[in-house]
């Protein structure tokens, strides 16, 4: 950063120089270095990290946090619960909730990882495994980056350590050619460490776990050493059994997890509230323009959703064919945020059945095929017979066409 600031003084200096000789070109220089300097600084995140976008939160609670915190804790478990589940301070301080569900999941995931055992996140995809993944670790350490993102490709070097090869060939094996994985610096450091997707990793990386949460040590045989973890450390994975390509776990390693399954939202209602919720937050870190309030167009996307991964209508009157896909709570979400921006910069500015069709359409139909087939038996036989829902079954049937 210190080079850049110092070109663009540099170039400035360039350019004042040059505008008294010549004026024009003095000012074209100067409107360049401007530019450099302005690429060249801090800009704001698309999206913050969970410790970053609720700094005031965690400030506040830990303001008022006089409750027994675990080692290295930045919070005590009755406050991360809080955190996570909203409330209202004893000084007026609104939390705003992270997590719309059962309390008492939260508290046994919180209380989890006060303990030795590490926590499983379980869920079909959608139920918000990541989002508490990042603010549990945000709420305890402060620092919700300490991430291994798991896929098919995940190597072992990503969750034990690697080596900085130039300085494995200059020096041999030592410390300062070792490269920490996120799990190492956490037990060094007494934090708590993530794994997404935990199922998707080779079972046989999977198993690189058992030993670090088993013996809370991580062998360095290179070096003939070892890290161990120090009090604070835990980890938290996320996991579904419902993608293609997973990789179940040994019993071995689940043995060292206590699972806490994350349930679909019970009632249409609440999951009306988190689509709400995350719409509007989505929207301000988008810029998208304040919109009227949108709720019946929301309600009709959640209901659309319930009913065709259930089976059957809201009022148990009529049983439906369901899809390929998950239709999960996040994909409702991407709907509706979707649709308040076609109808911020292409339509009047209300959110309409026009503006969700077609996000509908993309959800449910994964299998060219079968889906379609199943989406078009539920506009004929449930949509279009439906009091109030003449223009959605209207819009739908035109981008279904």
């Amino acid at each position: 950063m210190s080079v850049s600031v110092e070109s663009g003084k540099a170039a400035g200096d360039v350019a004042r120089t040059a505008a008294g000789q010549n004026g024009q070109r003095g000012t074209d220089d100067m409107e360049n270095s401007n530019k450099r300097q302005a690429e060249s600084a801090p800009q704001e995140a698309l999206r913050p990290h969970a410790e970053t976008a609720f700094a005031g939160e965690l400030a506040a609670l830990a303001a008022q946090d006089d409750r027994p915190r675990p080692a290295r804790w930045n919070l005590s478990p009755w406050a991360v619960a809080t955190y996570l589940l909203g409330g209202t301070l004893p000084d007026g301080t609104v939390i705003t909730p992270k997590y719309v569900g059962p309390r008492r999941i939260v508290e046994v995931a919180v209380t989890t990882l006060a303990t030795d055992r590490a926590l499983l996140l379980l869920g079909v995809p959608g139920t918000a495994k990541t989002w508490v993944s990042e603010h549990l670790a945000a709420a305890v350490s402060g620092d919700s980056t300490l991430l291994v993102q798991g896929t098919a490709g995940t190597p072992e070097e990503a969750i034990r350590y690697g080596w900085n090869y130039a300085q494995l060939l200059a020096h041999g094996p030592s410390r300062d050619a070792l490269v920490p994985s996120p799990v190492m610096r956490a037990m060094a450091d007494g934090m708590t460490a993530r794994v997404e997707e935990l199922t998707r990793i080779p079972a046989d990386v999977q198993d690189t776990l058992i030993t670090i949460l088993s013996e809370k040590t991580l062998p360095i045989p290179e070096l003939g050493a070892e890290v161990q973890a120090v009090p604070g450390f835990n980890l938290i994975a996320t996991a579904n059994d419902r993608d293609r390509g997973v990789n179940e776990l040994s019993s071995a390693l689940r043995r060292r997890f206590n699972t806490v399954v994350l349930p679909l939202p019970e009632s249409v209602q609440a999951e009306v509230d988190i689509v709400s919720r995350r719409v509007e937050q989505l929207g301000r870190s988008l810029d998208l323009p304040c919109l009227p309030d949108g709720t019946e167009e929301i309600l009709r996307v959640v209901t659309v959703f319930r009913e065709l991964r259930g089976g059957v209508t809201d009022d148990g009157r009529t049983k439906v064919k369901s899809p390929s896909g998950t239709l999960s709570t996040a994909e409702a979400i991407s709907v509706v945020t979707n649709g308040l921006a076609l109808a911020a910069h292409f339509g009047d500015g209300v959110l309409r059945p026009t503006d969700v069709a077609a996000g509908i359409l993309g959800a449910v139909v994964r299998d060219p095929a079968a889906d379609r087939v199943v989406w078009q038996e539920y506009l004929e036989t449930v949509v279009r017979e439906r009091d109030g829902w003449k223009d959605f079954y209207r819009a739908c049937r035109e981008v279904s066409a």
